[in-house]
């Protein structure tokens, strides 16, 4: 059942609901609970003498404080009995009860107070830390305005688009769905999506995502992906999978909480029989015990690695980071060895016109102008590229009619009454030929030794070449150097590419070592065998060849505007924006993250031991022991928050830790 059928099946029910009552039942801890509690225990404590209660006022006093700040607990504990588990809310009742026992109503209502006090911080801290993530549901479009083939708008439900469909969408108006724009100029905000600060300019052939706004023109949108599968939707679920995704550290404290509560219970059992063994009196063997309870519980313990994990993840979404849970995002503090694949990775993943070339005493622009028309009717990828160029200078591109494709060689159409030919030279050639001067041939074969693509243009009097070459991402090398400089060893680039590229490209971002004409279970094997040496590796893809790579690394991570289905389904960690300057922020992220819990794990273990010493030894009042207990367990999930800021520039943050 979806959650919207969910929420039509009761709406009754959870409309006339209560919050507090919803709060009940979820364990949820509000703020007025430590308030109500502290007011009527202070009450029960001050009245006596400054109002002159009477005894029976005062008891119930108590009793009414004891409700109000032990009814969540109660909750909470019933839920983990039934299913067979022992928690720290029973521990803090039975300490509540065993005050009670002996007369020390004051005391109990106390400990009630400040336990209830730090778990409704807790919960309203950590709650801080999801705001952000849940914000994205709301960017989901519900509406778009369709395209008839008559050229009507009809209204519809954004979930009903089908790849091909035709939508408009106007000025300040939020985009619906993937797609790319057919008709029309604008800006869009993709803050949202990819991070980017200032709106992008759009226009026929660029794509758009699903949440971002439309801050310029009115535009027409061709769909490409089903709403279910666009990118904010894909981010909706990894971030729904980080949520319940819980980290190594978390797991090993959820087992030994069972172990631990257990032990805890025991040994106040054993506080009160040993004593009174050797003829202690009841009373303070017993407050010695209930005491026991309260400092020895591991609140601070369990709290400190969610509350540090759910502010790193809060804070990677707000940077355009999808961990997904806690596990790769303490994985990711222990890489020593990165590998990268070239295309779409290293690399933009789409060609773009670096040069052009006339020949025959042809202006290079009229070169560029011919073959954007011929490729105006065309959707061939190279052909979009060049289309792009042509706009991007702003060029008066001719009007073509009468496009013969050959698939994989190249087109023909009628431009200005003449033939134009774009593609291979070889078919270029069959239509006229494509004469050129020696020097004009040496130019070509260095081009062609580059491993550049040349598209050809040749009409019966003008020639012409286009240069054509998918470009390094202009951060690659600046993010290399400083995944180096924060402690990665060793850098590799797998690509499928012919080695002279491969040369080329690893030269130009300074990366170690790189691998050329792999195929995919050639990667993986790498990747498994760098594993062997005891490194811990991971891989960034972004294509269906880089998933068994990605799954077989310690961190798999793709590419989040690039990335196909198949690599961000096995990815530990999406880079939503495609920049790969994210990662080292990441790593630096997932370090500091790890820091931190170390941190809140080494003080409440520190301070659970000298108090409970403290209690055996010299015996502790209940007060300070609560006190102590409940101080380190708001100071670790204050500490915990501290990764909700953004991090220091590179070299001071070992400074600031």
């Amino acid at each position: 059942m979806t959650r919207s059928e969910n929420r039509s099946s009761e709406p009754r029910r959870i409309e006339s609901s209560p919050a507090w009552v919803e709060a009940l039942a979820e364990g949820r801890e509000p703020v007025w609970t430590p308030v109500v509690c502290g007011l009527l225990a202070l009450l029960g404590w001050l009245g006596p003498t400054l109002f002159g209660l009477p005894k029976w006022a005062e008891l119930l006093t108590f009793a009414a404080a004891y409700v109000a700040g032990g009814i969540f607990s109660l909750v909470r504990s019933v839920k983990s009995l039934r299913a067979r588990r022992l928690d720290i809310d029973l521990l803090m009742l039975l300490s509540a009860g065993g005050a009670a026992v002996i007369g020390e109503y004051a005391e109990g209502a106390a400990l009630l107070f400040l336990f209830s006090l730090s778990n409704a911080l807790e919960s309203r801290a950590l709650r801080r830390t999801t705001r952000a993530i849940e914000s994205l549901m709301e960017l989901r479009p519900d509406e778009a305005m369709l395209l008839e083939e008559d050229g009507s708008e009809r209204r519809v439900g954004a979930d009903i688009l089908e790849p091909g469909d035709l939508v408009r969408v106007r000025p300040g108006g939020r985009i619906p769905v993937d797609g790319h724009v057919q008709s029309g100029h604008t800006a869009a905000d993709q803050a949202a999506i990819t991070g980017e600060s200032a709106p992008v300019e759009k226009g026929p052939g660029d794509p758009v995502f699903a949440g971002t706004i439309n801050v310029g023109g009115t535009v027409e949108i061709a769909v490409d992906r089903r709403a279910s599968e666009s990118t904010l939707s894909r981010i909706i679920e990894l971030v729904e999978e980080a949520r319940e995704a819980k980290a190594p550290t978390q797991r090993f404290i959820d087992r030994f909480e069972q172990g631990y509560a257990a032990t805890v219970i025991f040994a106040a059992l054993a506080a009160v029989v040993i004593p009174l063994a050797f003829g202690e009196a009841f009373r303070p063997a017993f407050y010695r015990a209930m005491t026991l309870l309260v400092v020895a519980s591991p609140c601070a313990v369990v709290i400190s690695t969610p509350a540090t994990i759910l502010a790193a993840l809060a804070h990677a979404a707000r940077r355009g980071l999808l961990f997904k849970g806690g596990s790769p995002l303490e994985s990711l503090a222990t890489i020593d060895t990165m590998a990268f694949d070239k295309t779409g990775t290293i690399t933009v993943g789409k060609p773009r016109v670096v040069a052009t070339l006339g020949f025959n005493s042809t202006e290079p622009d009229r070169i560029l102008a011919l073959a954007a028309g011929v490729e105006r009717l065309s959707e061939h990828h190279l052909g979009r590229a060049i289309v792009a160029e042509a706009a991007a200078r702003k060029m008066q591109v001719p009007t073509a009619s009468g496009l013969r494709n050959q698939r994989g060689l190249g087109a023909v159409a009628d431009v200005e009454g003449r033939q134009v030919a774009v593609g291979q030279r070889e078919f270029v050639s069959s239509f006229g030929g494509f004469e050129v001067r020696p020097d004009e041939a040496v130019e070509i074969e260095r081009l062609e030794s580059r491993d550049q693509t040349l598209v050809f243009v040749a009409s019966a009097e003008e020639r012409g070449v286009l240069v054509l070459e998918d470009q390094v991402r202009p951060e690659a090398a600046d993010a290399l150097a400083s995944l180096k400089a924060n402690g990665v060893k060793r850098t590799v680039l797998l690509t499928g590419d012919n080695p002279r590229v491969a040369h080329r490209v690893a030269e130009e971002i300074g990366v170690d070592e790189f691998e050329a004409d792999l195929m995919p279970e050639e990667k993986v094997e790498l990747i498994r065998a760098y594993t062997r040496q005891g490194e811990q590796v991971a891989m960034v893809g972004d294509g269906v060849n880089d998933a068994p790579a990605l799954a077989a690394s310690s961190v798999g991570i793709a590419m989040g505007l690039a990335g196909t289905d198949a690599a961000l389904e096995v990815a530990d960690l999406v880079l939503v924006r495609d920049r790969l300057d994210d990662l080292p922020y990441a790593l630096r992220l997932s370090r500091r993250s790890l820091r931190i819990i170390r941190q809140n794990l080494a003080f409440a273990c520190a301070v659970i031991a000298v108090l409970v010493v403290v209690n055996l030894l010299y015996g502790l009042p209940l007060p300070i022991g609560v006190i102590g207990h409940e101080g380190s367990t708001i100071l670790v999930v204050l500490n915990g928050l501290r990764l909700l800021r953004p991090l220091p520039a590179e070299g001071e943050l070992e400074n600031q830790q």
